[in-house]
């Protein structure tokens, strides 16, 4: 899925670049929020706070924003949030998910509805296109965390089903439900990793020229910059010298 990777590459940069990082703290803690009201407020016996907050400090939020956000949840904020995705296709058919938390659906959808149409998309039923994605844990390790081969045992060991390596760093899939259960034993065997969430990982995907992947970049920037979306996910396949154009 090179062109997935790729995907996940220019997000990860992205979002180390971008500016306006209060915008994905507010995410993140959102997450955090809601998986402490939904369990424990303690990471180590609730898996998805854990995995929330791992990924909150992959992304240098600071511990106290971290901390309020579990005590936000322990005030008895959060308790509306319903989450729903949304699915779609954008420019030439590229399927298009989109992961949602949100404390009032109907201008939730009226938002995402708008936000495909003013960017070339349309917005499809539940269903649509969700079949064309595998629901997966993902684990990504910077290069330096070690040689291929090393990687891939630690990976195998660890009861991970795929592992794709290359210069920007490795990337470890397992089944959805060993998330938590893989990355604790990775982390012992590789230290801390860049990034641990779940995902939706294409099992088909469509190839898109320079064109189209400029729109389809705006229709997911246009997507991301809405507070109530936590997540979207494409299907897309580029070429390298496409991606070198961006």
């Amino acid at each position: 899925m090179a062109g997935h990777s790729k995907w996940a590459n220019i997000q990860h940069r992205k979002g180390r670049q971008d500016a306006a990082r209060s915008k994905l703290f507010s995410k993140l803690s959102k997450e955090i929020t809601v998986a402490a009201k939904m369990g424990d407020p303690d990471p180590d016996k609730n898996p998805r706070l854990r995995l929330a907050v791992k990924e909150a400090k992959s992304n240098s939020v600071p511990k106290d924003v971290i901390d309020r956000a579990i005590k936000k949840s322990q005030a008895g904020d959060g308790d509306d949030y319903e989450e729903i995705r949304y699915e779609g296709y954008g420019p030439n058919g590229v399927a298009v998910i989109v992961e949602t938390m949100t404390d009032n659906r109907n201008r939730t959808a009226s938002t995402v509805r708008s936000t495909f149409s003013k960017n070339g998309g349309n917005l499809g039923e539940t269903g649509s296109v969700g079949f064309m994605f595998d629901r997966k844990g993902e684990v990504i390790y910077p290069s330096d965390a070690g040689d291929a081969d090393t990687i891939f045992e630690a990976a195998i060991e660890a009861g991970a089903e795929d592992v794709e390596s290359s210069e920007d760093g490795h990337i470890i899939w397992c089944a959805d439900s060993d998330l938590n259960e893989v990355s604790n034993v990775l982390e012992g065997a590789l230290g801390e990793s860049e990034s641990t969430k779940l995902i939706w990982k294409p099992t088909t995907t469509t190839e898109l020229g320079l064109e189209d992947m400029q729109k389809l970049m705006k229709l997911v920037d246009a997507l991301e910059d809405d507070d109530d979306v936590q997540r979207v996910t494409t299907n897309f396949e580029a070429t390298d010298e496409v991606m070198a154009q961006l």
